[in-house]
This record gives structure tokens, sequence and C-alpha cells, in this order.
């Protein structure tokens, strides 16, 4: 599973690695030993070149469990929102299939409906368009448990598709795991293929991603730390399988969740953002969906994209032009266009359950301390 790619060069000796980002080494260290996270992944682009590329931890806090290595692959959770949807949505855009502004309804006539099958007695949902998905201002809910009622992938995607509204459109930013199942099925019918076919052919070969997958394989099971001991739906330790259970039930691959990757190949894809768009899309795509939105008051949301607010988990270095992603299980991606900077943390916060949060204390100090060092590299 280990992923080579020419595109980024290591530009530092592993000795050189741990004197210069010996204080980010030093908190996901702490990180672990607190039970933070069992295990780390850290990977740093500057300037075109793999800064840093190191693991720390293991797959659990068993101290016979595997290490992790710079090669570990994770559950990125919603972090595939940004490596697989947007970047889906920006292809499609680009080749002129949707119009952002175009009514969801139009691609998705299920949206339309209530959920018996008859017209939705909601007018407002003829409005919601395909950027109000992206920048989370349809006005759906954030999350609902539509495992619990759909025992099939399609019928989780009728139940997204006719979700009430919980607020009118462009009322404010909602963040919306149900948007984004009703985006991931609508670029889908798009394409006129499923995410992770789409996905695979036109981002993850293209840009070396070799570790990218929905659905890794079976003999990959061992080597992916496990996201939670599962006692209430799956009564199953989760390894090698995605986290998320409305995604689960969607057979793993969704528009909001499902990725697998190292990483490696989570930085080869904020390279890519960082380099413009190359070679996947254009320049003006990547400005169009990393900017954020103007409307509604107070986003901070572009398209498919999160953007720095006070205070932000991206600590408090990155510039205002910047745009990231998190990931429940513990993962993040935050690219700097202006320092030409990106920073990749892959965690199994989630491991043995969810109850903890600290993660949201940690890692805004290691993106700090990651941006600290590059300042004082010399230029």
């Amino acid at each position: 599973m280990a992923s080579h790619c020419t595109s980024l060069i290591p530009s530092k000796s592993l000795p050189e690695q741990e004197r210069v980002f010996a204080r980010a080494f030093a908190l996901l260290k702490q990180a672990v030993q607190e039970r933070v996270f069992p295990g780390a992944s850290l990977a740093v682009v500057h300037r075109g070149e793999l800064a840093a590329w190191r693991g720390i931890g293991r797959f659990t806090y068993a101290p016979d469990s595997p290490p992790v290595t710079p090669t570990t692959v994770f559950d990125l959770a919603s972090v595939t929102k940004a490596v697989a949807t947007t970047a889906m949505a920006m292809i499609l855009y680009e080749r002129g299939l949707p119009s952002l502004d175009q009514a969801v309804v139009d691609t998705l006539p299920e949206f339309g409906l209530a959920e018996d099958g008859s017209p939705s007695p909601d007018p407002r949902r003829r409005h919601v368009t395909i950027r109000m998905l992206l920048a989370h201002s349809s006005g759906l809910a954030d999350y609902a448990k539509f495992f619990l009622r759909a025992g099939t992938g399609s019928e989780l995607v009728r139940l997204a598709c006719s979700a009430p509204l919980a607020e009118p459109p462009m009322h404010r930013a909602c963040y919306s795991d149900i948007g984004f199942i009703v985006l991931g099925e609508l670029l889908a019918r798009l394409a006129g293929e499923p995410l992770d076919r789409f996905c695979q052919r036109e981002i993850f070969v293209p840009l070396g991603m070799h570790t990218a997958r929905y659905c890794p394989p079976a003999e990959w099971k061992s080597e992916i730390p496990p996201t939670v001991d599962d006692r209430e739906f799956r009564m199953r330790v989760i390894q090698g399988e995605v986290h998320d259970e409305n995604a689960s039930v969607m057979g793993g691959v969704s528009g909001h969740a499902g990725l697998f990757a190292n990483a490696l190949d989570v930085a080869l894809f904020g390279h890519c953002m960082l380099s413009s768009g190359s070679p996947i899309v254009s320049p003006e795509t990547v400005r169009l969906f990393a900017t954020r939105q103007a409307e509604p008051a107070g986003t901070s949301r572009a398209l498919g994209w999160d953007t720095p607010s006070a205070p932000s988990q991206s600590g408090r270095y990155f510039s205002p032009s910047s745009f990231g992603h998190l990931g429940y299980t513990g993962t993040s991606l935050w690219c700097d266009p202006e320092r030409q900077c990106a920073v990749v943390l892959l965690t199994n916060r989630t491991w043995p359950d969810r109850s903890t949060q600290q993660i949201k204390r940690v890692r805004p100090f290691v993106h700090d301390a990651v941006l600290e060092a590059l300042e004082e590299q010399p230029r």
C-alpha cells in the first residue's frame, strides 16, 4: 500500500524533519499520551516540496498494537467532501454539466418529493441549488440517523432527498451531511456513473494518489487503524470500512464520507490545489470554489471548503485566502496559497469511542507549530 509520487519531492531528511518540526511532533506525541487519539500521521507540503511526513503512535492504545507509519491509511471521514465530492463538482463544472445555480430538483426530481413519494408541500425546496449544497446554505439539517430506517443505499438516498428543510434556504450556513449525501447522488447522476469510479479515474489516478479508495480492499484491513468499537449499530470493531453509519448503509460510497487514504495522498491533493488545480482543473475553478461565499451573512464557507474564522481549527497563522476541511474521525487538510503550504493531519480520535473531543484543542496548536517552523526556514 505504500505510495510514491514524483510530483512531491521530500525536501528534508528524517533527522532534519525531527529538528525542524520538533515542536509539532512533540505535541502529537503528548496527545497520544493523553489519549486524545492513539495514532496520527502528519504531512506538510511547502513550496512544492514534501517538508514533513511522519507517523506517530499506534493503531490503538494497546502496547502491542501496530505502529502508525507515514504510509498508514486512515478513514478520511468528511475530508471526503473536499478531496472527492468537491473535486468531482469542480471537474463537472468545468465540463459545463452543472450550473452552480441550477435547482437541485432539475437533476434530482425526488428532492421535490415528500417521504411518501407525493409532491412536497414545501415550495422552498425548488429554490435549493447546487451552490447551496456546496456552501451548506440549503436549509437542510446537519445530520440524521437515516441508517436506522434504511436497509439499502437507495432507500437512504431517498430519505436524504426527502428530508425536510430545517430553515429557509440561504437563511444561514449550517454544515450538513444530508446536503452532501444529496450532492453526491446529484453528481453521480450528472456524470452517469458512481462517485468512486469517477473519482478514481479523474482525480486519484491523475494525481498519483495510490492509496485513495472508497471501500479499500479486504487485504488492507489489518493495515488500517480501527475507528470505533461499534456497540450500537454494527456490533463489531470498525476497521478498514467506513466509520460513518449512513455511508456504511450506502455501501461505503457517499458524497459526505467513505474515502480512505494515507497522508501523502491527501498532501498530493493539497499540492494540486496549491498548484492552481493542475492537472485536474483550472486555476479559475480553484479560485471560484475556494473563495468564501458572500452570503448568507456570517458564513465561513466556500464551495465545498471551509475558510479560517476565529477561533479556527487551522490555528492562528493560516492566511485569509486559506481553505480546508475537517473529518469526524480526526482528520484534516488545510491549504494556504499565500504561504504555499498544506498541512494534513490524520488520526483515529474516535477510537475506541467518539466521546473525546480533545482534538479540537490539540489541532490548532499543531498547525501553529508547523507554520512557525516553516516561517523559521530560510527562503
